[in-house]
């Protein structure tokens, strides 16, 4: 399975993709940050955007989006930025047709860690071993990406599995 997964973000936006298996490693593919410039205007900043994660979808052609869900933050400006970016990324995918999920920070902690509560540099130092990369991704906006895209390789399948055994219960049974 190929995913993109993204971090969103308005001034720094960051693209993981990466290949992989539940329970097998995964492997990098690619990783990018897509930069807007805080002096645009937003309508500008966001079709900046909408075509640089429509471009990098095309160009890698994953099977699915992952993308971090917002949280509350004390910052509204932040969080509206952010959401903003997210609603582009969540876009990005739809229009091309692929499945897209939202995961929670701490989902992406504790899938990549083992630990819901880990700091930026655990991230990032478990991204780098987990895809055995010779150096860091920087800056940490591509390592979140990247956990993202891993922690969907890693639980996306199941929560799938799950989805389609819920539906086929709804309707009556399995099929």
């Amino acid at each position: 399975m190929r995913v993109l997964g993204v971090d969103p973000g308005l001034t720094r936006c960051g693209v993981g993709v990466v290949e992989g298996a539940p329970g097998r490693p995964c492997t990098l593919i690619a990783y990018y940050v897509v930069y807007t410039d805080h002096g645009d205007e937003l309508p500008a900043r966001l079709l900046h955007l909408d075509r640089s994660l429509t471009e990098l979808v095309a160009e890698h052609r994953p099977d699915s989006v992952a993308v971090e869900r917002v949280f509350s933050q004390h910052n509204v400006s932040t969080v509206m930025g952010t959401a903003q970016a997210s609603g582009i990324a969540v876009l990005a995918g739809a229009r091309a047709g692929l499945p897209v999920q939202t995961y929670t920070p701490s989902e992406v902690k504790a899938a990549v860690t083992g630990s819901g509560k880990a700091d930026k540099a655990q991230i990032t130092a478990m991204v780098t071993r987990l895809l055995r990369l010779p150096e860091p991704p920087r800056p940490a906006d591509a390592a979140d990406a990247l956990a993202l895209a891993i922690c969907h390789v890693w639980r996306g399948g199941s929560r799938s599995k799950l989805a389609v055994a819920a539906d086929r219960a709804r309707r009556g049974g399995a099929r």
